[in-house]
């Protein structure tokens, strides 16, 4: 895989799927390594990803000092990427915790990006978070499933803090808009390529000390931005979507239908055709 040194000295790594003008991918988890993305449901046919693999992660080097796993730290890490690839003005995307790093980086680097996608994340940076009456309101949506009884009391117990690990196996359907094969193979490589104890720094206190300062640094950004929900995730919800975009000046809310966390997954063709509109409309 390709890759660049940070300022710290950690060697980081991408992986490119593609050609064309280049699309920044920030992972979420948060710190699980970008293979998670695989294509995101083909978009390589329209652009070439630059799928990072946060400190840490994957074929990323750990750091020095694990303070630098703190997101706000890492904002660094994506100015190092853009001027490693030589871009002037980029796009850039996240999924879920990376959402809070894409924001940060864009307030901070205001003229560098040219479209922000922001895909079921979260926005903490910007003082939006999600809510245990949010996660059960979502899930409250399921219960024609055939595995909502027993996943609904595990989601909840996780939501209140009482879960143990076999209860986030048998909450994962709520996370999916299918629960099949294939989510259930993405479900199951997810402790494998998550870093535990980085994603525990991650959000650490200091991590997004000064929302009010960053939402006011995104009130006058220039890029245009794509806020996409799943019709059931609960991170954000729709509403909740419509909130983090009305935070940005040229902004817009898609609602994916009868998808879930991982939209890419739940409907390839419909998630790479909405971005790929978005990406290629004029401004």
């Amino acid at each position: 895989m390709p890759s660049f040194t940070a300022a710290d000295g950690t060697e980081l790594a991408h992986r490119v799927e593609g050609e064309g003008e280049p699309l920044l991918c920030l992972p979420g988890g948060p710190m699980r390594a970008g293979r998670y993305l695989g294509d995101l449901g083909g978009l390589p046919a329209h652009r070439r990803l630059v799928l990072a693999d946060l400190r840490g992660t994957g074929a990323s080097g750990v750091p020095a000092d694990p303070a630098g796993y703190r997101c706000d730290r890492q904002v660094g890490d994506v100015e190092a990427l853009r001027a490693h690839l030589g871009l002037e003005r980029f796009d850039l995307l996240a999924h879920s915790a990376g959402g809070d790093l894409a924001i940060l980086y864009a307030a901070r680097y205001p003229a560098r990006v040219r479209t922000l996608t922001l895909v079921t994340a979260r926005a903490r940076a910007i003082g939006v978070d999600f809510t245990p009456e949010h996660r059960l309101e979502a899930a409250a949506l399921r219960t024609a499933e055939p595995w909502f009884e027993g996943a609904y009391e595990a989601y909840a117990r996780i939501w209140d803090g009482t879960a143990d690990d076999s209860d986030f196996d048998t909450a994962a359907p709520f996370f999916h808009g299918r629960w099949d094969a294939a989510a259930r193979a993405h479900a199951a490589a997810e402790e494998a390529q998550t870093n535990e104890g980085a994603a525990r720094v991650y959000a650490s206190a200091g991590a997004f000390a000064d929302p009010a300062a960053v939402r006011d640094a995104v009130a006058s950004l220039d890029a245009r931005v794509l806020v996409l929900a799943g019709e059931w995730d609960s991170g954000p919800l729709p509403r909740v979507a419509a909130t983090i975009a009305g935070l940005f000046p040229r902004s817009e809310t898609v609602v994916q239908a009868r998808s879930g966390h991982f939209p890419w997954l739940d409907d390839p063709a419909r998630f790479s055709a909405t971005v790929a509109a978005f990406l290629d409309r004029e401004p």
